[in-house]
């Protein structure tokens, strides 16, 4: 054999040697085992349950807890019934707010500083200044402040409620028990409840439930996701002792910030009807109107003259979507539709025989006008 024929018969020996070691190690490397505790020291043993412990939790809640805390207010109404000659505390209202600008705009609960002469507000630096009321809303529970602070105050935007998932975690942040600054977690545990908390007959109720843990003084404080977006007001609690027993509800940021904006720009919230009665759909009720599941809202009746009368919508038509969102129970309705202004156009998707179709509905008030608002500056001119 020749020398040249010998040196490349070498290197080819050596090329697959080199191959078969980093295949050994590369896949038939034995998996590395744990430390053995007993030859760690405490200190060593206690940082390895620390990190184990940390690997198993579902979020980091520190960052937006330290970015929200600062946007939530302290609280305090003073009823007009309170006599003059009691100025203290005594008597008198206590819950949260949210700034939701950095000029001193607040949003909290109607509940809270109804019938109110006066209503004190207490920043996170103890800052304290009155406020003026704006407006407010009976139907969601919403009202609007105004304080007049020196300088930027630090302020929450709303994130987009309808993305929530149901197991999303959440953080409820308000003053239970003039606690202030208390901040809790949970998770989403449904969407679009209803529970009769509310009294007006046009009420909006399409809460979103929690379990985080929401007390009295929690009312009209911020409802988060991990990334620190508002995306609910906390409102209301349901349970037998007055206390938290797992069920806390907020409005829906996107329906709270669409009357939070009428407030701010009208001082009056003016809502879109579409003039048509609606119920659920329950099972049997699918399967004789050729629906392939229980979803959407059946029209029982229809008003005359109505917005869904004119647009063409009939009895017994099932309104499965508004704007491409859908629509699963008569509460969700009821929030998707108060999201829209008298005027403004919607596409309706329903579905009539079993037939799956879509048509646009002028929106108008409950007076039957479709004129849109005019803005308070507007007026001034």
């Amino acid at each position: 054999m020749k020398v040249s024929q010998l040196i490349t018969l070498f290197a080819c020996c050596l090329l697959s040697a080199a191959l078969a070691l980093l295949a050994q190690q590369t896949f038939f490397a034995p998996a590395v085992s744990a430390p053995d505790s007993s030859s760690l020291s405490v200190a060593e043993r206690n940082d390895v349950a620390r990190r184990s412990f940390a690997k198993g939790l579902p979020a980091d809640f520190t960052t937006s807890a330290k970015a929200v805390t600062p946007a939530v207010v302290f609280l305090r109404a003073y009823p007009s019934s309170v006599s003059r000659f009691e100025p203290g505390p005594r008597g008198s209202i206590t819950g949260s707010g949210v700034i939701i600008d950095e000029r001193g705009l607040i949003a909290t609960n109607r509940h809270v500083i109804e019938d109110a002469n006066r209503i004190r507000i207490v920043l996170g630096d103890k800052r304290e200044y009155d406020a003026t009321l704006i407006g407010e809303d009976e139907s969601t529970d919403l009202a609007l402040l105004k304080i007049k602070p020196e300088g930027k105050l630090p302020y929450l935007t709303f994130g987009d409620s309808d993305s929530l998932q149901v197991g999303e975690w959440v953080l409820a942040v308000g003053n239970p028990f003039s606690l202030n600054s208390t901040v809790t977690a949970g998770i989403v545990s449904g969407k679009g409840r209803s529970i009769d908390v509310l009294e007006p007959e046009d009420r909006i109720e399409s809460f979103i439930q929690t379990d985080a843990a929401v007390n009295p003084g929690n009312s009209g404080g911020a409802l988060v996701n991990t990334s620190g977006d508002l995306i609910g007001i906390n409102t209301a609690i349901l349970s037998s002792s007055g206390r938290h027993q797992g069920f806390a509800f907020a409005i829906p940021g996107n329906l709270a910030q669409r009357v939070l904006e009428d407030l701010r720009d009208f001082g009056e919230v003016r809502r879109a009807v579409l003039g048509a009665y609606i119920q659920g759909v329950n099972a049997a009720q699918a399967k004789s109107l050729g629906l392939k599941a229980a979803r959407g809202v059946l029209i029982t009746g229809l008003r005359d003259n109505s917005p869904a009368l004119r647009g063409g919508l009939k009895v017994d038509d099932v309104i499965t979507a508004i704007n491409g969102t859908a629509i699963n129970s008569a509460s969700e309705f009821q929030e998707q539709l108060s999201r829209y202004r008298p005027g403004d156009r919607i596409r309706v998707n329903y579905v009539r025989n079993g037939r799956a179709l879509s048509l646009k509905v002028l929106l108008r008030d409950k007076n039957n006008n479709p004129r849109k608002l005019v803005g308070r500056e507007e007026v001034q001119d």
